[in-house]
């Protein structure tokens, strides 16, 4: 198991345009994915971009059973996503408080599209094609903004509704976020 580093919010590399990725089942590429999957499982996080462990390249990983820093979200398939491309299958926003694995012990609400379609392709260069909504489409949302150097705090329109997870969710037994 390696857990690295994950970058936190300040960091210039956390805002940088990733690079597509360009070979597919190669022994570094797993390696990679394997390495954010103990980060992300370390850390408790829904999901985890490239970018946030300093590796520039368009690539995510997301999913889970349980979590315990959402406990009331549903499930998320277990993915890895390489050179997604998003398009939101309507106009329709919702709002819905999310964190960061770099910005650690903050929460926002954040507007994101309600249902969307993503695309892209695996680790062994497998075609994906997916419709999602709900949380699963705010996760995968949240995670590819950091292919474009966004973090969720950008994405915020009302301050009043942010700040430190121990202030807005007492009890919640969550250690840093994602």
């Amino acid at each position: 198991m390696t857990v690295r580093n994950i970058l936190k919010m300040g960091d210039p590399r956390l805002l940088r345009q990733a690079e597509p990725v360009k070979e597919f089942d190669t022994p570094e590429l797993h390696a990679l994915i394997a390495d954010m999957f103990d980060t992300m499982r370390a850390a408790n996080g829904a999901g985890l971009a490239a970018p946030q462990i300093g590796v520039n390249l368009q690539l995510v990983i997301f999913g889970f059973q349980n979590n315990v820093r959402y406990p009331d979200a549903p499930a998320v398939p277990e993915t890895v996503l390489i050179n997604p491309v998003l398009t939101p299958l309507s106009d329709d926003m919702e709002e819905g408080w999310e964190g960061c694995l770099s910005v650690p012990g903050l929460r926002g609400i954040v507007p994101r599209w309600s249902r969307l379609h993503y695309e892209g392709v695996d680790q062994y260069g497998k075609q994906i094609s997916r419709d999602a909504d709900g949380f699963h489409a705010r996760v995968v949302q949240h995670e590819c903004d950091h292919l474009a150097g966004i973090l969720y705090p950008m994405r915020i329109k009302d301050f009043s509704r942010f700040g430190f997870v121990e202030v807005l969710f007492p009890g919640l037994d969550a250690p840093a976020d994602d």
